[in-house]
């Protein structure tokens, strides 16, 4: 089974920098979970490279866009996804990080049919503390995590959306009611305009995790599972200094688990371990490889003028695919 509607077509394809879109990846996203940016896959003119690029919503300044897309460049971590190419001075607003397979979170469940599984949600809570841990250890913040941030791959997480609050508006000005920033993700300080902060970080980690268990962002305590209710009721306090640390988090939910798997030259990370065989459910395994291939089997032609691009939200049924021919 496959999200509706996620599957790239040939009709009003649309160029972007030296891409030109093959689909939107956030299509069938629920209106509920805002996107703070516009997101397709695209592909280069030599068909040699596919990449995820990004663009700025309408309301969101290009420059402060730009600036967060720059500073996204410096980013480690294993389950972050950095841009690695930006749009020239004087070109539209554009970045673009490797494309892989992978799932907005909000399809994920939607594919899923229901909240995702405790084995899944513990794995992702845990990749997604420690890459912060990792972010903060290089004095920055994320400032933009919430539901349609993360990417579901088949080897784990991806966090996107570096900085989506800050280039939603600088600090000192109201970000409530702002357009693509998820209200139920949104620290209270940082909706009343105070500058990201790590424990802002985790106040965000807490309603996307409350998200992947529930279908919600602030659920009732009730609803929560066992294993994440005390947890994400930390995570959401109001007041920052009643949040957990990092590190709790992941004491918490990672326990005594440790993996034997180097990762290139970094140690091993406790959520190595997690991510094994079986930690995504099939459905949305199916769904991941579906994508995969059709994007690689997606023609694209030449751009048609501006006015004739895709609607917003709008994108060709897979069904109408052609195939290259052999």
């Amino acid at each position: 089974m496959r999200a509706p509607d996620t599957g790239p077509g040939t009709r009003g394809t649309r160029q972007i920098g030296p891409y030109t879109a093959v689909t939107r990846l956030d299509t069938g996203i629920p209106a509920h979970t805002p996107v703070s940016e516009h997101r397709f896959i695209a592909r280069s003119a030599d068909g040699d490279r596919t990449v995820l690029l990004s663009r700025p919503l309408a309301t969101v300044d290009p420059q402060r866009f730009m600036a967060e897309a720059d500073a996204s460049r410096y980013l480690l971590g294993s389950w972050v996804l950095p841009a690695v190419e930006l749009a020239a001075p004087g070109e539209q607003a554009w970045h673009a990080r490797p494309y892989l397979p992978a799932l907005p979170l909000p399809i994920a469940l939607a594919v899923h049919g229901g909240p995702l599984p405790e084995r899944t949600v513990r794995a992702l809570a845990v990749a997604l503390a420690e890459n912060l841990a990792v972010m903060h250890g290089q004095n920055l913040i994320h400032a933009g995590l919430c539901p349609s941030a993360v990417l579901l791959a088949t080897d784990g997480p991806r966090l996107t959306c570096f900085g989506a609050v800050r280039a939603a508006a600088p600090d000192g000005v109201a970000r409530q009611e702002i357009p693509g920033l998820d209200p139920g993700s949104l620290p209270p300080e940082q909706a009343a305009g105070g500058q990201p902060r790590p424990l802002g970080d985790v106040y965000a980690l807490g309603a996307t995790l409350a998200y992947a268990a529930t279908g919600y962002t602030l659920p009732e305590r009730e609803e929560l599972p066992p294993m994440l209710r005390s947890l994400v009721v930390r995570c959401l306090s109001r007041d920052p200094a009643l949040r957990p640390q990092l590190s709790d988090v992941i004491d918490e939910l990672a326990g005594s688990v440790a993996s034997d798997t180097p990762v290139g030259f970094a140690a091993p990370t406790r959520a190595d371990a997690l991510l094994s065989p079986g930690w995504l459910p099939a459905r949305l395994v199916a769904a991941i490889v579906h994508q995969s291939a059709s994007v690689l089997a997606a023609e694209v032609q030449q751009p048609v003028p501006a006015h004739s691009a895709w609607p917003q939200g709008s994108v060709p049924s897979a069904d109408s695919v052609p195939h290259h021919s052999h």
